[in-house]
């Protein structure tokens, strides 16, 4: 297939989804992780839910960058937002993010400055033209996007523009899904893996959840037919007995990944010691700094920082979310208080996150699939 329709063929997907109820065994329930945020809103937006046999059970993982970042952090990046002549600069579906002390749209609404930008570059543009301003990105997100990160501050550097720096929240990918596959509060059959950070980082570093855990993990593409095609496959080798890494996404991930970007990732970046998860704690390193080269663009260094940990709010089950361990409509809160317009937590806030995604897409499914439920009932009834 070359194009996107193919990928969104209605008859070609029921017959796939024929072939994944013929590899289901009977009696056997299959519970599949699919790692990043964009897999969630494919499988919502075009109720892939409804494609899969009842043995098969999709939960959600820790892949929207957004839905991870803790609200210490939040106040972090505020506090800086509030310090005198800066202008921070965030990717927009940070802007509604709540922290202990509000939101970026709150402060900006208090007077800070602070403004979206689609890509950092657009950061850097904003600091040439205003050389008499602190400029600071607010960097988000997994391998997917350090790299952009990383060479705008090669750009930086290499303009010598003073007033721009970073304050870095990149997280990887590899340490949380081992953190889940350390759990005890999940068992899983396998792992649809992420697209877009593999196209960073590859196949490559996958290879240990086969290997050291017996799990299966297909990495797969973001349209409903690649998605199916995944869990194919996984219920392929559940079958057969094999436990390997595959790439579905081949049209798009290479194996070794994008050395280039991952050079840059090294040479302006290091890893933390720690960093902490919303929902999965502290997770040793998880996590990007700026290397000691480049300390005169880390905002972490230009900036004196309270570094406070702020617990979530006890009525947001976030966490339980971003492990798999509840479904969107399982949290209390959920599309009562924590709706779009009124989030509690970051699951609801970011286009990738699992409670946004089923709020939008996925609450009419809910009923359909409770009402199915309820006819076996209610037909035995006089």
């Amino acid at each position: 297939m070359r194009f996107v329709d193919e990928y969104r063929d209605a008859g070609r997907a029921r017959a796939l989804a024929g072939r994944i109820a013929e590899r289901c065994r009977p009696g056997r329930r299959y519970t599949f992780m699919e790692v990043c945020g964009g897999h969630t809103h494919t499988i919502y937006k075009h109720g892939l839910e409804d494609h899969l046999p009842s043995e098969v059970n999709l939960v959600h993982g820790p892949g929207c960058p957004v839905c991870v970042i803790p609200m210490g952090r939040v106040d972090d990046a505020i506090h800086i937002a509030r310090q005198p002549d800066v202008i921070m600069t965030s990717f927009g579906d940070m802007m509604r993010v709540p922290g202990g002390s509000g939101s970026f749209l709150d402060a900006k609404a208090a007077g800070a400055d602070i403004r979206m930008v689609y890509s950092p570059l657009d950061a850097l543009k904003i600091a040439r033209a205003n050389p008499d301003r602190r400029v600071v990105f607010m960097a988000i997100g997994f391998e997917t996007t350090a790299p952009s990160t990383a060479m705008t501050v090669l750009r930086a550097a290499a303009e010598g523009l003073a007033n721009f720096s970073v304050f870095c929240n990149h997280v990887m990918i590899i340490p949380a899904v081992k953190a889940i596959l350390d759990s005890p509060d999940l068992r899983l059959d396998g792992f649809i893996g992420p697209g877009h950070v593999s196209a960073v980082i590859g196949c490559r570093p996958y290879e240990f959840i086969a290997r050291d855990y017996g799990k299966p993990l297909v990495v797969a593409g973001f349209e409903p037919l690649d998605i199916l095609t995944s869990v194919h496959m996984l219920l392929g080798q559940l079958a057969e007995g094999r436990c390997e890494v595959q790439n579905q996404y081949a049209r798009v991930v290479p194996w070794d990944g994008n050395s280039i970007a991952l050079s840059a990732m090294g040479r302006v970046m290091r890893l933390r010691p720690h960093f902490e998860w919303r929902g999965l704690g502290f997770i040793a390193h998880s996590a990007l700094a700026m290397a000691g080269e480049y300390a005169a663009f880390d905002a972490e260094r230009v900036f004196d920082l309270p570094g406070l940990r702020v617990a979530d709010p006890k009525s947001c089950q976030c966490g339980e979310v971003l492990k798999g361990v509840l479904k969107p409509w399982e949290c209390k809160v959920f599309g009562t208080a924590c709706t779009p317009e009124t989030p509690i937590g970051t699951c609801m806030v970011s286009s990738e996150g699992a409670c946004a995604a089923y709020y939008n897409f996925g609450r009419f499914s809910r009923e359909q699939m409770s009402a199915a439920a309820r006819e076996p009932r209610e037909a035995g009834r006089p």
